[in-house]
């Protein structure tokens, strides 16, 4: 099976979720020949690259909690108007989607950094919440916990996926690859060098595609009110590196720098089955003998109703 996939890699209209959603609703359009549209992490309403949210250890500033409420007033719901848009958008133009947003959960006050994975046909077919924030990221985003690691069989293949450098927990990959993901979608804020020979690890050692989908985003960009809270970043603040590899870990798409674009490419899922010829994580390589592996609350794969 042959498939279209687009990259989107773009900035979002930063801390505006509504200017945001109406940016991905051209680019969806204008990119609708696509089977799988890919935005990077927290595309909705910013990946906010730079800002302390007024926190040190042992104290926080009244400034830094009003700019977590706009953030927090920003992000989204998975029952919202916004999602539910989107879903609409998926099914006008008869294109999976899959982007990355921070979401909003109706049951307590946190925040999660999360990837929706939307379908033409049976709407969202559920969400991954980053399960480790990296770093400083603790402050503003929640753990999720295994019942986020979803894989989701569909007319277009078994999709699934982590985001960042959750892509460096080894189980975590693991708990992919015995879903016999074949398109392994990574949304992510890295652009290092390191990080492309992560995604090509990945690759080859899932034996499936790797979409790696990052933002392109300068200083500029953020709007006046919050340049003096990056005043002492590069101009160039995510340079990109949008790629695609194959399943025998070799880029299919270089990493693009220093541009917003599209990247579009053809993937055939027919090489999947071909890679796993002499390694295959979740067959001949797994060893059940030695090891055992088990994931607390892990969902079974969902499948598609209309598939």
């Amino acid at each position: 099976m042959k498939l279209k996939v687009s990259l989107i890699q773009d900035a979002p209209v930063f801390f505006n979720k509504d200017a945001t959603l109406n940016k991905m609703e051209l680019l969806i359009e204008e990119n609708k020949d696509s089977d799988l549209i890919v935005f990077p992490e927290s595309f909705i309403p910013g990946y906010p690259r730079g800002f302390s949210f007024g926190a040190v250890i042992g104290s926080r500033t009244d400034e830094g909690r009003a700019l977590y409420s706009k953030y927090h007033t920003n992000s989204i719901s998975i029952d919202g108007a916004e999602m539910i848009r989107l879903i609409n958008i998926a099914k006008s133009t008869k294109t999976y989607l899959v982007f990355g947003f921070t979401e909003k959960k109706n049951d307590n006050g946190s925040l999660y950094c999360s990837m929706a994975y939307i379908s033409p046909t049976d709407g969202l077919l559920g969400v991954h919440r980053k399960i480790k924030p990296t770093g400083t990221e603790r402050l503003i985003w929640a753990e999720a916990g295994g019942e986020s690691l979803v894989t989701f069989d569909t007319k277009i293949g078994i999709l699934g996926g982590l985001i960042c450098w959750e892509n460096y927990m080894p189980l975590a990959r693991l708990s992919m690859y015995k879903k016999g993901v074949q398109i392994y979608i990574a949304p992510t804020a890295d652009s290092r060098d390191e990080w492309t020979n992560t995604l090509k690890h990945i690759a080859l050692e899932g034996r499936c595609f790797v979409l790696g989908c990052n933002q392109f985003f300068t200083k500029s960009m953020y709007p006046e009110e919050y340049q003096h809270l990056v005043k002492d970043e590069k101009e160039e603040i995510c340079p990109g590196g949008s790629m695609v590899v194959s399943p025998l870990g070799k880029v299919i798409v270089e990493p693009v720098f220093g541009k917003s674009d599209v990247i579009k490419v053809e993937i055939d899922l027919d090489d999947v089955t071909k890679s796993k010829l002499d390694f295959d994580a979740n067959g001949h390589y797994t060893r059940g003998d030695i090891f055992h592996f088990k994931v607390d609350r892990q969902p079974e794969t969902k499948s598609e109703a209309s598939k």
